[in-house]
């Protein structure tokens, strides 16, 4: 397999033009082209998860035994007044 066999290509259609030129100035003081700049945008967006897979990492964490907050604040603030 190419390496051109392992790429997609995105179109973005309708893009207002003061966006279009913020872009393409941020990727120009970046010192990259607009292609290398929205790549890597992309790829963060890609990478960090959606709210959806956080929250559904924390349902499959196993449930804390913790005390009542409130037993925990006293606990800190008469460890604090002595």
């Amino acid at each position: 397999m190419t390496y051109a066999e392992c790429m997609s290509t995105m179109q973005i259609r309708n893009v207002p033009e003061e966006t279009s030129r913020r872009l393409k100035a941020r990727a120009a003081a970046a010192g990259q082209s607009l292609s290398e700049y929205l790549l890597a945008e992309v790829t963060k967006i890609a990478d960090r998860p959606t709210m959806a897979e956080i929250s559904a990492r924390l349902e499959a964490l196993p449930p804390l035994d913790l005390p009542p907050a409130a037993d925990l604040i006293r606990q800190a603030r008469s460890e604090r007044l002595g």
